[in-house]
């Protein structure tokens, strides 16, 4: 059984998504045994605790600097014998140390269809808000290995959801992460807990 250590900042809904999925029997060989916090506020604690899962809460504002940080959160990780780790709405930047400790074993969802609407600056709403602006008929989510290069690790799984007209950021969001991050990031860490996921020449090749 793989230990699945999920990072998160805020009200945490793809951490329920993920618990949820435990409780149906479709996280596969992976079980999630902790969940850590850059704020001690987040309501995704709350989640956690309300499901039996331990809490670690690592402030970033403790910390000094990006690089002080990142190393408590690979020596926390690793302290956890964490086997795969999953950005669940953790909005903290953690330096090249902790890809470094866990690579290609570390995962997050965007709210696009990378290489559309990613890399530095777009998060949250910003992603949807460039969206719209843009005027694509279709958007989506991206579940991706993290690495040093924000947003541009290898694709695992994508799935696209329709742009409606007269869709807000907000709308556009919610339909997101609805009828694709929910989906999608539970389904890839089942990929990930039954090694079913492999790196070739820089890219990740699912066999289901």
């Amino acid at each position: 059984m793989k230990n699945i250590a999920v990072l998160v900042s805020g009200g945490g809904t793809n951490l329920q998504a993920l618990i949820d999925a435990e409780k149906r029997g479709e996280t596969g060989n992976g079980k999630i045994t902790c969940v850590i916090s850059s704020k001690e506020d987040a309501y995704a604690l709350e989640r956690a605790k309300n499901n039996g899962i331990k809490t670690i809460v690592l402030k970033r504002k403790d910390y000094l600097d990006v690089a002080s940080y990142s190393k408590a959160m690979a020596e926390t990780l690793k302290a956890e014998n964490a086997d795969l780790v999953v950005y669940a709405g953790f909005m903290t930047i953690l330096d090249e140390q902790v890809c470094n400790a866990f690579p290609y074993k570390m995962i997050n969802v965007h709210p696009a269809l990378i290489p559309s609407f990613c890399g530095k600056g777009f998060y949250g709403l910003h992603v949807h808000e460039a969206a719209l602006a843009k005027g694509v008929k279709l958007s989506g989510a991206t579940v991706h290995f993290v690495t040093e290069e924000c947003d541009g690790g290898p694709i695992i799984l994508q799935k696209a959801v329709e742009v409606k007209n007269g869709d807000t950021p907000e709308t556009l969001q919610k339909r997101i992460m609805e009828e694709a991050e929910w989906k999608i990031l539970p389904y890839a860490v089942k990929l990930f807990c039954d090694d079913k996921i492999e790196i070739r020449n820089g890219l990740a090749v699912v066999s289901e």
